[in-house]
């Protein structure tokens, strides 16, 4: 089977870029695969994740200024050259599917070029995000709205990550396919660690101020405990939530610790994971917090976590409700037999999402396409 996966870039560290190294070495590790990986701004950077050495790499050098939006005159200029470029090398290459990653550029045109060949899109976002904008809509993101429901029309399939998205889709072509583990480490986390974890892309979405808000509440009565935040994000950014932190007065105990390449061995030092985003889809982070035994306190925001967390593996508390969330993240610190009981239920529960198991859903659905093509 020769597949091509369609991605702008995999230099910067991000939940799309790890899914894809995973998804994309498991197909390479099997003989009878070729797996090409076509990029559009990747720009001479080495990959930030590790890939299959069998995996082609293609990258086309649009390079479009990220700073704008793809509608500005810099960026349409060079949309054209994206299309002929991507066109000509799907026709060289032959694939027997293609797979759109990143929701970038080429999402909207990759469903009309090369019709014969099977073409799918993934969502890694939650369409939520869309509902206010879809209510009272410009005329310009009217008529921008009514094309992409067309564009998604046109895909054979739309992966989508958990069941409740697909409410938000006005084709019946989706897909659920949740994201595989990356990892299952063979021990868990003790939980006699007095750290809290949590870790992502360093943005607004993720609620970081929000958290820093929270542990102020839980600082009051707790002051042996840590925060240790992992990832980065845009400098003056992470500099905003630094200074909060130093003006809260909590630089002893909340730490912006930036990115890491050991995730997995900073969740087994910890004890709880906490999550305070105002949106997700299906945050790998919370499965992989599963496989290394934590419990977990979260918002239930729209839509992920509801679909990971239960009532066994850990709390999921009402959006912006901060002193619920103070309160319940206080009672699992000072609980370690709940600590333990629903970290074990975690790492039963992630078990699930183990990488051969969520594959044979992509093979199947693979199949299916290329069957039918």
């Amino acid at each position: 089977m020769k597949i091509v996966f369609i991605i702008d870039q995999v230099y910067l560290h991000g939940g799309i870029e790890r899914v894809l190294s995973i998804k994309a070495n498991y197909f390479a590790s099997k003989k009878e695969n070729q797996v090409y990986i076509l990029t559009s701004e990747q720009k001479n950077k080495e990959a930030c994740y590790q890939f299959d050495s069998a995996i082609t790499f293609k990258d086309l050098g649009v390079n479009y200024d990220r700073r704008r939006s793809y509608f500005h005159p810099v960026n349409l200029q060079k949309l054209p050259g994206h299309i002929k470029k991507t066109k000509s090398i799907i026709k060289s290459i032959k694939p027997d599917v293609v797979v759109v990653c990143s929701h970038s550029a080429d999402t909207y045109f990759v469903p009309f070029i090369v019709k014969s060949v099977p073409k799918v899109k993934e969502f890694h976002y939650s369409k939520f995000i869309e509902e206010g904008k879809r209510k009272n809509p410009s005329f310009f993101k009217k008529m921008f709205f009514k094309y992409a429901d067309y564009v998604e029309s046109k895909y054979d399939k739309l992966v989508i990550l958990n069941k409740d998205e697909s409410n938000y889709y006005k084709s019946n072509n989706t897909e659920v396919i949740p994201n595989p583990l990356t990892f299952y480490p063979e021990s868990t986390s003790n939980l006699s660690s007095s750290t809290i974890i949590t870790a992502g892309r360093i943005a607004h979405v993720k609620g970081y101020d929000i958290l820093i808000d929270i542990w102020k509440i839980i600082a009051e009565t707790n002051t042996d405990w840590r925060l240790h935040i992992f990832g980065d994000g845009e400098p003056n950014y992470v500099q905003q939530l630094q200074d909060k932190i130093n003006k809260e007065g909590l630089q002893d105990n909340v730490v912006l610790k930036g990115s890491t390449s050991d995730i997995k061995g900073e969740m087994l030092k910890s004890s709880i994971f906490v999550m305070t985003s105002h949106n997700e889809c299906f945050p790998l982070v919370l499965l992989e917090a599963q496989a290394c035994g934590l419990p977990i306190v979260s918002f239930d925001c729209p839509y992920g976590p509801r679909n990971i967390i239960d009532q066994d593996t850990g709390v999921l508390i009402p959006v912006y409700d901060n002193k619920a969330f103070a309160s319940s993240l206080i009672q699992l610190m000072n609980n370690k037999e709940r600590m333990k009981e629903m970290g074990n239920n975690a790492r039963e529960n992630s078990a699930k999402y183990q990488l051969q198991s969520i594959m044979n859903l992509w093979e199947d659905m693979f199949n299916g396409l290329i069957t039918n093509s």
